[in-house]
């Protein structure tokens, strides 16, 4: 994990970065995949005011806090960081044990498949893709495409009375929705 330091009036000793660095190296036993950590520092007004953004696959988590002291101030905004990411990793898994999968070991028909694909046209469909589609509002389903790496989810949307909406992910940055007309 990449861990950067931002400082403002503020100043890091070793020892407190080293603290810091040790801290933020248990948040990988609640969730290994944290790709990167930002921890601003600044002293104002007498308080110490840690905030410490960290990217979890995609998912942008942040949490600040402020004390006297510079290490209890980072160790508040560490638990709020921890929090959240177990937050994360429970909805995670209660969203991978409502998918049901279909697990085969046919070979042979594997194999005729792999031989009848080569033989079609390309402008044929080649495959029939089939998911469950459960209501959830867009900014849960931006969440699920981004934690999924996909450029596009669609979806059933709770939010207007269950129609199959399309979120994307545009070029320019942001998310778009496509909502079809009846």
């Amino acid at each position: 994990m990449d861990i950067r330091y931002v400082s403002r009036n503020v100043d890091l000793s070793d020892a407190v970065k080293d603290h810091m660095e040790k801290k933020l190296g248990k948040l990988e036993k609640f969730f290994e995949r944290i790709l990167n950590s930002q921890v601003a520092m600044s002293f104002s007004r007498g308080m110490f005011v840690v905030e410490i953004t960290s990217n979890v696959n995609g998912v942008i988590m942040r949490g600040e806090d402020h004390a006297t002291d510079l290490r209890k101030a980072f160790d508040k905004a560490l638990k709020n960081i921890e929090r959240q990411i177990k937050r994360h990793k429970g909805y995670l898994t209660d969203r991978a044990q409502m998918k049901t999968h279909d697990v085969s070991f046919d070979i042979e028909g594997l194999m005729n498949e792999m031989q009848q694909s080569e033989t079609e046209a390309p402008d044929e469909i080649v495959k029939v893709k089939r998911f469950p589609m459960r209501p959830m509002s867009a900014q849960e389903a931006t969440m699920q495409m981004d934690l999924l790496g996909h450029s596009f989810f669609v979806f059933r949307n709770a939010d207007d009375g269950d129609g199959v909406n399309v979120v994307y992910r545009r070029r320019s940055g942001g998310y778009g929705l496509i909502v079809p007309e009846s």
